[in-house]
């Protein structure tokens, strides 16, 4: 394995996150130069031992490594696209938030400049940056992650997901998916026994063994949508159907909101009208797998 934790990198762009990745990589003894549009910016990580440069195109050519996180990939083509820029031989990393077309894009046009790009995604606020608890993830050829893998494991938990600059900003909305459907499913629980007395702090260990219980189904329920076959074998989503209806119903008596549950009941229902009724809940990705009908 490359051992080149300590080679210099490059951060363009000091934001709060793009100031915490180079504070990060300070703090690990990585030569770090920086830039910004806004100079003042580079203030602190100067004196903890950044080095500032004058341009973008000195900030390019002082590392081998240059990571690049700014407010969208418009910005990033702005500023990589100046005449006065060379990208030819650059390793350059993008953490610009943004979707996975505008990576595939970014990728096509930063090659073509003779660059080596990374596209990806930080799963982190910037206080977690260089954390295990921070997930940073990369996509694109394979080779130029593992030759500055040693140097980003320093930010957190790196993860490598594929030759498809696009992953990255795929599994970033992917997560987020995650992320809101479970709090608000959390919410919704919250409001319904808010009714009764019951706060949120005693009804979230709760839904927290809820939520970590139906975690472990997702292998199986997996499987299932990979194999395109849904045997009920727990309960079949007409089931599942009639307690949606209970938890609308339930909702609607005690004055709570039920938008959300209305919602999966209507996808539920267009899954059993189409002969699904008596297979398994992950049926369900064939709606999930289609635009919404706009008639």
């Amino acid at each position: 394995m490359n051992n080149n934790r300590h080679e210099p990198v490059t951060v363009i762009g000091l934001g709060r996150m793009g100031q915490a990745l180079a504070s990060a990589f300070l703090k690990a003894g990585t030569p770090t130069t920086v830039w910004n549009r806004t100079a003042s910016r580079a203030d602190q990580l100067v004196a903890e031992g950044a080095r500032l440069a004058p341009s973008i195109g000195d900030a390019l050519e002082a590392s081998p490594l240059t990571i690049i996180c700014v407010t969208d990939y418009q910005a990033v083509h702005e500023l990589l696209g100046a005449s006065d820029v060379d990208l030819d031989g650059t390793g350059l990393l993008n953490l610009t938030s943004g979707d996975s077309a505008q990576a595939r894009n970014a990728a096509e046009w930063a090659e073509q400049r003779g660059a080596r790009y990374l596209d990806g995604a930080i799963m982190a606020v910037p206080s977690a940056i260089g954390t295990s608890e921070a997930v940073i993830l990369h996509s694109g050829p394979q080779s130029d992650f593992e030759a500055h893998k040693s140097t980003l494991d320093v930010l957190g938990t790196v993860t490598y997901l594929g030759a498809d600059h696009g992953l990255a900003s795929l599994y970033d909305v992917a997560g987020l998916a995650m992320m809101w459907s479970v709090l608000n499913a959390w919410l919704q629980g919250t409001a319904l026994l808010r009714t009764a007395g019951v706060d949120a702090a005693t009804y979230a260990p709760f839904a927290q063994q809820i939520a970590a219980g139906v975690a472990t189904w997702l292998p199986g329920y997996a499987e299932q949508i990979d194999s395109d076959s849904f045997p009920a074998e727990v309960s079949a989503l007409e089931t599942d159907a009639r307690a949606m209806a209970h938890l609308i119903e339930e909702s609607e008596a005690v004055g709570v909101n039920a938008e959300l549950p209305r919602l999966l009941k209507a996808m539920a229902d267009r899954s059993i009208a189409a002969g699904h009724g008596g297979e398994q809940y992950p049926v369900l990705i064939e709606e999930f797998s289609k635009p919404r009908s706009r008639d």
